[in-house]
């Protein structure tokens, strides 16, 4: 099958056009003809080797950490899909591959596609979606009347938080350039700051969670606008130790891990504010309650541009500028 493959890791490294082999079908695996495959910085990140000593790919590999399509095959212990289902998932972190023709996830993996959006829009969703999910449902907990910041509102992440949080009932704040106001408001945002003009940390307050996807700087300054009580959740960095149990790291990079975010988790808790790192996993069961959200029309896809298979790269390029508004997607069919 055709796939775009990087032989070598570093921000460098070519993402090259190639020929592997068709996945492996496992007894609680679906075979997927990908339609559409979501582009995402965690992309460039494991392109560049940020993550090679946490996930040790095996080279050459598959980039691709979104896909939609339709099933062709199902392993032996599959129920609840069949050939012909149109489908859609975050591959598990450890069987990614999703610019390619076909690829195979395991079925806890895998949702329905939603039926009011197109596969271009379905693939654009899983990664940033469950990240949402998992930061203010599962992490937050966050409550109707309670406040969330969120940065990067128009970004990938932050154009689906928004709206999720907003779906919660909380009051929602976030930043963004002058060109996307408007789109941030449109999703639901309360207070939508122009980080070109206004420094958030001057305007916020006594907020109950903050999103974090942005530089240790504006990290540290996060916790300023945050309660006693309240909650920083980081997506960017750096793990925590609770990260490093998640993962089976060894006792060595686990105390490795844990020296990253020491710095931050005791201003943390200087404030009297809970710090943790979200890295997200696949999860069908969770992408299944977001597909209802999504046929409801309480959550709407943000897609920027769709590039044809054979421009992959260019698309990841387009990812690296920061400039896109919501998702970037590759159309494989």
């Amino acid at each position: 099958m055709k796939a775009f493959i990087i032989d070598r890791y570093g921000s460098g490294a070519p993402l090259r056009a190639g020929e592997m082999p068709v996945p492996e079908v496992r007894e609680d695996d679906v075979l997927i003809q990908v339609h559409a495959a979501g582009v995402n910085a965690l992309d460039s990140k494991i392109r560049a080797g940020e993550f090679k000593l946490l996930l040790p790919y095996r080279l050459p590999l598959i980039l691709g950490n979104d896909v939609a399509g339709v099933v062709l095959e199902v392993g032996s212990r599959v129920r609840r899909f069949k050939p012909g289902d149109e489908v859609y998932a975050r591959p598990d972190k450890d069987r990614i591959g999703t610019f390619a023709e076909q690829i195979s996830i395991k079925e806890g993996s895998l949702a329905k596609k939603p039926r009011n959006v197109t596969m271009e829009e379905a693939a654009s969703l899983p990664l940033v979606a469950l990240t949402a999910w998992q930061a203010l449902i599962e992490k937050a907990d966050l409550k109707k009347g309670e406040k969330v910041f969120i940065q990067a509102g128009s970004g990938g992440v932050g154009t689906i938080a928004i709206q999720l949080a907003k779906h919660l009932g909380a009051t929602v704040a976030t930043t963004t350039s002058t060109d996307n106001l408007d789109l941030v408001r449109s999703l639901g945002a309360d207070i939508a700051i122009d980080y070109r003009k206004d420094d958030f940390a001057k305007i916020l307050r006594d907020y109950d969670v903050v999103l974090n996807s942005q530089d240790k700087a504006t990290l540290e300054k996060s916790l300023g606008v945050l309660r006693p009580g309240g909650g920083l959740i980081s997506i960017s960095g750096p793990p925590d130790p609770g990260f490093a149990r998640d993962l089976g790291a060894s006792w060595i990079l686990g105390v490795a891990l844990g020296l990253l975010s020491y710095g931050v988790r005791a201003k943390a808790r200087r404030g009297q504010i809970a710090y943790s790192f979200l890295f997200m996993r696949a999860n069908g069961d969770q992408l299944a309650r977001i597909t209802s959200l999504i046929e409801a029309g309480i959550i709407r896809p943000v897609v920027d541009r769709v590039f044809p298979f054979e421009a992959t790269p260019e698309a990841l390029a387009y990812v690296e500028t920061g400039r896109a508004k919501g998702k970037v997607v590759i159309k494989v069919i």
